[in-house]
């Protein structure tokens, strides 16, 4: 049987992209922006993909490119980022809707290592290391970040009782 790229990386968009697409607008804090990351980075593994082992997850690959592009699109556009002062008011019986709210936009408020951290800490739910390696740094500097992050959350989130404990020790 003849191996059909074009298909192949339709169906693993079909099947994937809105995951991806909610990690980018974790990663980014709104969704207009996400929505550019994950089509540059789509174009990019588009580009990679009839190259790709069939043993390569193209999910932990996208989900690389991801983070790298970020990383290089905050380096260059981080002095424009303006967080909001609050989230919009939301009727009462959206409740996980507006708590959804809140959390993007304290997310949006913290420094973008430490937002990166828990987006792929905690959201993709990846092992310490594994987060290390993505964002070029040591497990110990994952650490950090994640429980700073947490702690600026819980600071700006009162409310919201529901949030991770920091991690301790080895997943």
């Amino acid at each position: 049987m003849t191996r059909k790229p074009d298909t192949e990386f339709s169906e693993f968009v079909r099947r994937r992209g809105k995951h991806h697409l909610r990690t980018a607008v974790l990663l980014t804090g709104d969704w207009h922006s996400a929505e550019d990351l994950v089509q540059s980075c789509l174009l990019k593994l588009y580009r990679v993909w009839p190259r790709l082992d069939t043993g390569t997850d193209p999910d932990a690959y996208l989900r690389r490119i991801l983070v790298n592009t970020h990383r290089s699109w905050w380096q260059v556009r981080w002095r424009r980022e303006v967080p909001i002062a609050s989230a919009p008011d939301v009727p009462d019986e959206q409740d996980d809707r507006a708590v959804a709210i809140a959390l993007r936009a304290a997310l949006r408020r913290l420094p973008a290592r430490q937002r990166l951290a828990l987006v792929l800490r905690y959201f993709e739910d990846l092992p310490e290391a594994q987060v290390a390696e993505l964002m070029g740094c040591s497990v110990g500097s994952v650490k950090t970040h994640a429980h700073r992050g947490i702690r600026r959350l819980r600071e700006l989130l009162p409310d919201v009782n529901e949030l991770p404990a920091p991690a301790r020790g080895k997943r």
